[in-house]
Parts: structure tokens; sequence; C-alpha cells
């Protein structure tokens, strides 16, 4: 790699591959320390191609869901199995993984500033801008610099365009599939939300289980599925179909079943 080579975005590899190792070092103890992160599928990562992969997946915090995937991502193309343990791998990290935020966040401070340079594809939400709600049309130059990125490595997108559970799936996410035809991986996350605040930067609580799915490539037919069959087949894959919102999952059994016996144990006290 040369010492002034950069990336599509104009940025520098040498600085962004410092930037991954530094962030990386920093972040490691989030999902393998102070919480622990259960991992699933990531031998999939593996026999992907290097270009047009696109990664779908629920969202729970702006920043801690895609540096988790950083490390996993990583860790796996190092041939770990379903675990990040020995941080190595981040010495040498794949330099063309990318991810959609959107813009005022990547703006939003210093930090925020930073991680975008380590891979952000910045656009403007079409739906929401400075916390009210707005309804502009998409900008070409986002949706150009999403295959620009999708030409160069994978990319991270999170189709609910929020860190709520169950919201419904962006069509612009979609489109991009259909058009672009990239191959669709979906992930499911959880326990991110109880680890740590909703910017993901501060940590909430420890000794939370963390889980992360890496699921088999969709099976799609760009040509014949319209955009709804795709909307909903995105709802399923990353489990955020309106038939899933009566599924509690064992963790949040768990926790209520220990805040249960607190509240027993302090009523007999």
């Amino acid at each position: 790699m040369g010492l002034f080579k950069q990336n599509p975005f104009g940025h520098y590899l040498i600085l962004k591959k410092w930037l991954i190792r530094i962030a990386g070092a920093l972040t490691h103890r989030r999902y393998r320390g102070f919480n622990e992160l259960h991992i699933e599928g990531s031998d999939i990562i593996r026999e992907l191609p290097d270009t047009n992969v696109l990664f779908i997946s629920n969202h729970q915090t702006y920043f801690a869901d895609v540096v988790a995937m950083f490390h996993v991502f990583n860790a796996s193309l190092q041939g770990r199995k379903d675990t990040i343990k020995n941080i190595g791998y981040l010495w040498n990290p794949k330099l063309n993984i990318y991810y959609v935020a959107a813009r005022e966040t990547m703006k939003s401070g210093l930090l925020p500033k930073i991680m975008a340079y380590a891979g952000s594809v910045s656009i403007d939400r079409t739906w929401r801008a400075a916390g009210q709600e707005v309804n502009r049309q998409v900008k070409i130059s986002d949706i150009t610099n999403i295959k620009k990125a999708l030409d160069d490595g994978w990319v991270i997108t999170f189709p609910q365009g929020t860190t709520t559970p169950f919201k419904p799936i962006r069509k612009g996410t979609a489109h991009i599939i259909k058009h672009y035809k990239p191959i669709v991986v979906p992930i499911v996350i959880d326990g991110f939300r109880r680890s740590f605040d909703k910017k993901g930067l501060r940590i909430k609580k420890k000794n939370i289980l963390q889980s992360m799915e890496v699921k088999q490539p969709l099976d799609i037919d760009y040509e014949n599925e319209t955009i709804p069959e795709i909307v909903e087949k995105i709802e399923y894959a990353i489990e955020q179909h309106p038939s899933f919102l009566n599924v509690v999952s064992e963790q949040d059994l768990l926790e209520k079943e220990e805040l249960n016996k607190k509240r027993e144990w302090k009523s007999k006290a």
C-alpha cells in the first residue's frame, strides 16, 4: 500500500488504517471484557467477495453496532470463528468497509468526524433533520456515493434509519438492492441497547450478553421481485417484521426475572 494511496472518497488509507487500529484497541473490551459479544455465523464473512456486498442490520445505537461489526468482520477475515479473541486481527484491517450514516450525526462532534473518516458514507435523511420530521427528495449524490462504496468494497446499512425497534424499513434500501444488485447479508444484533447509551459511546451497564448473528445472503430475484417484496424480505431477515413484536428474547426474560428477585428481596428486608 502506497503511503499516500487514497480510497474513492479521497481518504488516505494509511490514516484510515491507524484510525481503525486505535479505535479497535480502545473499544475491544466493550465487547470482550466489560460485556461479552456472542457471535454466530462469522464464517460466512470469509466466503464473501471483496466488493459489492451490502450488510443489512437492525440498529440499537449510533456507533457501538457498527464498531462491533468492524471487529467481527476483521476477526473473521483473519481466521477467527465466532470470536474476537486476540486483538491482533486489527493490525491489518480490511480498509474497504463502509457504513451508511446520517450526515448530521457524523458532523455532531470531533469523535463522529473521526469515525466518519474511518468509513462513513454520509447521507442526508429524507424524513428527519435537526430533530424535526421532514419530507425531502433523495440526493442523487448520496445514492452515487453508496454505489461508489459498493464498487470499492462492503457497505453496512441500517434500513430502518433509526435505533427504535420495529420501525418501517426505508424503501431506499430496497431500491439500492434492486438497482445495484449487491450480495445482501443480514445481521441481527441484540443487547447493545442495554449495554450502551443511545450514541453507543458510554457504557450504561456491564455484564450484558450482546449478540450478533450473521445470516446467509438473501436469495433475491433482482429483476422480478418488487420493492414491497424486497422490503418484506428485509423485515423478516433482520427480525423487524411486525410478527416479531410479541417475541421476547431470553435475555429480556432473564433480566426481568433478576429484577423481580431484587424486588422480592427488598420487600422482605
